[in-house]
């Protein structure tokens, strides 16, 4: 086991495989509170156009694919604001677009191919550079910043945007904030999780804490935890295996939402059978008293 730190790309790749497990779930329990669990799905799908674009004009990928992942993600909220009824149409456009966007800029692209997708849409802890290591701590920076800083003001408006809007909070420029956030996560992992199933991490390691936690704080310690764990994990065992870390982060992270689901049944019934037991014992004894 402790060969892995023997090897330099193992470092990067375990060091990017951190910062991803806490920053995805962070800004996953603010979608998941939105019910907007899927949006880190079509960031990805639209931050795809922005790392073939990378490639295109010869720039590191991840700036450019947070560039033009951040601007999907404005018009995300735009459409969700005014989109109405065509919403939905627009933005399954978006997200096409953004998909066909990157496979025909790639093309175009004198030093690229769709097998330099691949590695952006599956993750590759073997491509992890030293400089990309620089950029993901940068942007995880960047996004633990918002998560944790504004989390008060962020949780007012996913949890009743009418309420947060009567307090005086700016309910569209922390909307805005918040989707220009998801768009960075996305590309702080794609490089270990990959964009097709970055969504995952940020929703999964959420879903599973919250079948064992009670309240705001409880919930996001847990989230991160697990998904700390879950990318650790999945990353050490994609090096042995020689699998797809995204593929493995993800399966592992379902596995532990099984298992915590599993324990956690129970545990309510029972909470609830003695909530109600100790009910019945103060009807009985104010009806003694009477």
């Amino acid at each position: 086991m402790l060969e892995l730190l023997t090897y330099p790309f193992m470092q990067r790749a375990l060091l990017a495989a951190v910062l991803v497990g806490i920053t995805a779930p962070a800004v996953g329990i603010y979608l998941v509170q939105r019910r907007q669990a899927i949006m880190g799905d079509g960031i990805g799908h639209v931050a795809l156009t922005g790392v073939a674009l990378g490639f295109l004009t010869g720039t590191n990928p991840v700036w450019t694919a947070v560039a033009v992942s951040a601007l999907g993600a404005v018009l995300m909220e735009l459409i969700r604001w005014y989109g109405k009824t065509r919403g939905d149409l627009a933005l399954a456009m978006l997200f096409y677009g953004g998909m066909a966007g990157g496979v025909l800029l790639i093309n175009l692209s004198p030093n690229g191919s769709n097998a330099n997708l691949t590695t952006y849409l599956f993750g590759s802890i073997t491509t992890v550079s030293r400089q990309d290591v620089v950029v993901i701590s940068l942007l995880a920076g960047f996004v633990m910043l918002i998560t944790l800083g504004l989390r008060r003001q962020l949780f007012a408006v996913c949890q009743d945007e009418e309420f947060a809007r009567v307090t005086g909070l700016p309910v569209r420029t922390l909307n805005l904030l918040l989707a220009v956030t998801a768009a960075v996560t996305v590309t702080v992992a794609m490089r270990v999780v990959g964009l097709l199933l970055v969504s995952a991490l940020m929703v999964v390691p959420v879903a599973a804490a919250q079948q064992a936690t009670r309240g705001f704080a409880m919930t996001l310690a847990l989230a991160v935890s697990i998904g700390v764990v879950v990318t650790l994990s999945g990353t050490v065992f994609s090096f042995y295996e020689n699998v797809p870390p995204g593929a493995s982060i993800v399966v592992l992270a379902i596995g532990v939402f099984a298992v915590i689901t599993a324990l956690a049944a129970p545990l309510a019934k029972s909470r609830a059978r003695r909530a109600a037991a100790a009910e019945e014992r103060c009807t009985l004894r104010d009806d003694v008293l009477v």
